[in-house]
């Protein structure tokens, strides 16, 4: 019995020191914070109970910042189009059928405190979500809390942008007359994981959805854009899409440049016969599709009107053009 005892204790030793290395580089991390019900505490003290409408239902709206960090301002860090983005979240209340406790001024000095709290100084993504908390139904209207969560995450890097394979799916895209897509609830995206999970079955990285009329709409959790002819076309905000602030973004980018911008309606085969196709959205940046159905999407590979908006997007976010700086705010 002697060597596997031996054995037996050698082993805990050594997991011993496993177990200490491990707790002695997690006690040398900072501790991410949380702004959560009016304090700002540690990510682990930042609970919701089961029982809640949010945790059973899905009965929430909320809203995806980006924070990027400039590359001129030393330490810097700007938030993006705030006002879009607290504009559409008391919209989303208002249609979900909840009151938000706070004003937009509030949630902006809120973001920006938390922020500061974390002593983040690179880009920073930040979901910011009002939630029906106790223990009611799917019915209820409170009582509304709301929780803050920044976390650090590159932007794109256009050096080796992701080049997505993408398939129709065969889940059609929730529309204004059951699921109103333009309410920016937790429980809307189901809809997107079906058609992800879908979509990753089959081999592809990403789905675009077709509405109710057989129309494009948007990828899952993405607006689209296509350059077909020369023309950066995407579905109008009546194709069953978020009103997206990156797609309003890109168009204004678009607009300003000289690039002619179409809203309409999109067939599923002009995809295929497309120069380009782009996702877009705060946490997809503007992320190339490079085929549909394994049929290839021009060249087969990121094209130049799609890379040349997204160097210009982050040149416009990281405050690189003084024209836009109206857009941003600054953390610090």
């Amino acid at each position: 019995m002697k060597p596997a005892m031996f054995g037996l204790e050698g082993t805990n030793s050594a997991g011993a020191c496993k177990d200490s290395a491990v707790h002695n580089v997690q006690a040398r991390l900072p501790v991410r914070k949380i702004w959560f019900k009016g304090s700002i505490v540690p990510a682990e003290q930042a609970n919701i109970s089961v029982l809640s409408p949010t945790a059973q239902f899905g009965l929430n709206v909320f809203e995806g910042i980006r924070c990027y960090a400039s590359g001129s301002d030393n330490g810097q860090v700007f938030a993006f189009r705030l006002k879009e983005h607290f504009s559409r979240l008391l919209d989303s209340c208002k249609l979900l059928g909840i009151s938000s406790p706070y004003k937009a001024s509030d949630l902006r000095d809120y973001l920006i405190q938390t922020i500061q709290a974390n002593e983040y100084h690179e880009d920073v993504s930040v979901r910011l979500t009002l939630f029906v908390d106790g223990e009611g139904s799917w019915s209820s209207d409170g009582p509304v809390e709301m929780f803050i969560a920044p976390l650090t995450k590159p932007r794109t890097n256009v050096e080796a942008p992701p080049a997505l394979s993408a398939c129709i799916s065969t889940w059609e895209r929730i529309n204004d007359n059951s699921f109103p897509p333009r309410v920016k609830t937790g429980a809307n995206y189901i809809n997107s994981r079906y058609a992800h999970v879908e979509a990753k079955c089959h081999g592809y990285d990403c789905p675009i959805f077709l509405g109710r009329n057989g129309k494009v709409t948007e990828g899952a959790g993405a607006c689209l854009f296509m350059v077909r002819h020369g023309v950066l076309t995407t579905p109008s905000i009546t194709s069953s899409i978020l009103e997206s602030i990156t797609r309003s973004t890109v168009m204004k980018l678009a607009s300003d440049s000289g690039v002619q911008v179409m809203e309409r309606d999109v067939d599923r085969t002009e995809l295929y016969l497309a120069e380009e196709l782009f996702l877009c959205g705060t946490a997809a940046e503007l992320t190339p599709i490079t085929s549909v159905n394994k049929v290839p999407v021009g060249s087969g590979r990121p094209g130049p009107v799609t890379m040349s908006f997204l160097r210009r997007y982050l040149d416009v976010v990281s405050n690189q053009v003084a024209c836009y700086s109206e857009w941003l705010v600054p953390i610090y």
